[in-house]
């Protein structure tokens, strides 16, 4: 019985590396199923909606298609208007960008003893050299290839799950589950949690975009729209992506302001907002069935951000989440879901 035991708990400490490698390697079929996984669990409801009326399925998808072009051409349109404000910066704010840059990091080479940039006087110059664009031009045309593949991959598997050819409770129960357990309740457990942890995010995400963008607005800070579209995506990525955003936007409003009274009350009103929206109600909306610890997921935004980038990232707590219902499905592991909890 010991060595059985001994046998198991070797082959788990091979086998769970290797799936982790092989989520790594072919990242370019996971991350696009994944997501469509979790974007298909929004239109569920719509769908169940329209067979209850019996619309035919060709046309439920159609319709969710075109729910999806619209967000497309919103977002696109936002992103052109942010684009507008960038491009029509002035000359002046452009100037005194780069010299209070240039100061800055003055002062991070003399306390660091080290010296980047050779030209003083214009740190664009030094940013933006010749061979440097060259390099950046490449490395962005492959990003943007990389997420135009992505995305289409995403919206194909979006209406395989939609169309139920890939019928995710049948698969649970032919993989996971098996026989055993009860896999349509725990398929109606996984839907229910996820389901509304994506629509609280997004809406958390949403009013904390609109509250960047209208502090931007009444402080007078330059582009709101696009630190608005950037506080709202990058609010997706649970912990860090708030402070990536205050941090970022903080230093945007030193170049542009002056270091007075003014840009401190800016600091406080962005940072408040980020506190109000996804320290107060993001776990009030949550409720105590999305109690994840913070150690589980500062470990999970690590593994799966090694794994898979930036979209490990932002999928790390709905993956969490859906192994943490999983486990509890199991005697066995209900011990090891309570500690990822927080719960034990």
């Amino acid at each position: 019985m010991n060595d059985r035991k001994t046998t198991n708990i070797l082959l788990l400490v091979i086998v769970i590396p290797l799936i982790f490698y092989l989520l790594k390697i072919l990242s370019f079929i996971f991350i696009p199923l994944i997501a469509s996984m979790f974007i298909a669990l929004l239109f569920l409801p719509l769908m169940r909606w329209f067979n209850k009326r019996n619309v035919p399925k060709f046309i439920s998808i159609f319709v969710i298609l075109l729910i999806f072009g619209v967000i497309f051409k919103i977002g696109g349109e936002l992103i052109k208007l942010s684009s507008r404000e960038i491009l029509a910066a002035d000359n002046f704010f452009i100037q005194k960008a780069s010299t209070k840059l240039t100061n800055l990091f003055s002062v991070i080479e003399q306390f660091f003893g080290i010296e980047y940039f050779s030209d003083k006087g214009n740190i664009f110059s030094n940013l933006f050299q010749k061979e440097n664009i060259s390099k950046n031009f490449g490395s962005t045309l492959e990003f943007i290839s990389n997420t135009l593949s992505m995305t289409l991959m995403t919206a194909f598997f979006v209406v395989l799950w939609l169309a139920e050819s890939i019928n995710f409770e049948k698969l649970l129960n032919n993989t996971i589950l098996k026989q055993k357990f009860a896999s349509v309740k725990t398929f109606m457990k996984i839907e229910k949690d996820l389901l509304k942890f994506i629509k609280v995010k997004i809406l958390i995400s949403l009013f904390t975009g609109i509250g960047i963008g209208l502090a931007c607005v009444f402080f007078d800070i330059k582009f709101p729209i696009f630190w608005g579209l950037f506080a709202f995506v990058i609010n997706f990525v649970q912990m860090i992506g708030s402070f990536i955003s205050v941090i970022l936007l903080a230093l945007f409003a030193f170049v542009q302001l002056d270091p007075t009274s003014t840009l401190f009350f800016f600091i406080v009103t962005i940072t408040g907002v980020q506190v109000l929206f996804g320290g107060v109600l993001e776990p009030i909306f949550m409720g105590k069935s999305f109690s994840i610890n913070i150690i589980t997921i500062l470990v999970m935004l690590m593994l799966w951000g090694f794994i898979w980038g930036i979209p490990g990232l932002i999928m790390a707590i709905p993956l969490t989440v859906f192994i943490k219902i999983i486990l509890e499905q199991f005697p066995k592991t209900k011990l090891l879901a309570s500690f990822l909890s927080g719960t034990h």
